[in-house]
């Protein structure tokens, strides 16, 4: 029985193979058929024209250096950021660059964190996001924007819920802004994967997954992937699903298990 995925599958180079330089990395996943994905492309290490060089099809990074969505000085080295990465997106043939609810530091804690997001902060995000996706139609890329977990990875971070990242996606109604929705972090924060799947589905530009505790690949948390792949086949889903895991063990067979999960017999 031959197995495929109605998906285009991916993995993030960050989190697999961590024991190989980059370049290496982002080889050993093409060779398996994936996509590639990687996150700040102006750190230490990233030469954009060798990555390019790998063949490798790339099929999301990050769309910003800094800045927010809410505050002025921010919402400009936001927006300025973003034409950069796009720039650099184009040098890998990336057309889909993602970004968050705030600037993130190290250890993915915001710069600026905002425990209570008010009404006026939800405004200019919403006003911030829609010149955005102006930005993305002229230059032909799309911005997904994902949600976080406060609870364990990300506290502090604004608009992190996948309803919070929904509703700024259909308020600005573009197609060069779409959700990455993020199950693992959907998981620790809010549950319902596949009623929120569902809820999402016209506005998903592209999925991400881990198993949830841990990060690693799917089967080695709570989060039941099979059925998840399933009900996600069933509604006509055919976007990206992403890999950012950790592999508990060996990289390949955490590949294996994520490809396994996500594909179907013929």
């Amino acid at each position: 029985m031959n197995a495929t995925s109605p998906f285009t599958l991916a993995a993030c180079a960050e989190m697999i193979f961590t024991g190989l330089p980059l370049l290496d990395r982002i080889e050993r996943i093409a060779s398996r058929g994936l996509e590639v994905e990687i996150w700040d492309w102006t750190r230490p290490g990233k030469d954009l024209h060798a990555m390019a060089a790998t063949g490798a099809t790339f099929g999301s990074m990050t769309g910003y250096i800094s800045g927010n969505l809410t505050t002025s000085e921010g919402i400009s080295a936001f927006l300025s950021s973003a034409r950069e990465s796009i720039a650099a997106a184009r040098v890998l043939g990336c057309t889909r660059l993602n970004i968050h609810g705030t600037g993130l530091g190290e250890s993915g804690l915001p710069v600026e964190p905002a425990e209570i997001v008010t009404g006026e902060m939800w405004a200019r995000a919403a006003l911030t996001l829609d010149k955005l996706a102006r930005i993305g139609e002229e230059e032909g890329v799309v911005f997904t924007l994902e949600n976080l977990n406060l609870p364990a990875d990300h506290p502090g971070t604004p608009f992190s819920h996948p309803q919070d990242t929904r509703a700024l996606v259909r308020a600005v109604d573009s197609p060069a802004l779409r959700m990455n929705l993020d199950l693992y972090h959907a998981q620790i924060g809010d549950g319902q994967l596949i009623e929120t799947c569902r809820q999402s589905l016209p506005w998903i530009g592209e999925i991400q997954i881990a198993d949830a505790p841990g990060r690693c690949e799917p089967g080695t948390g709570e989060i039941n992937y099979r059925n998840v792949a399933i009900a996600l086949r069933d509604m006509g889903y055919t976007g990206v699903v992403a890999m950012e895991a950790w592999a508990s063990g060996d990289p390949d067979a955490a590949l294996d298990a994520f490809i396994g999960t996500f594909s179907f017999g013929t």
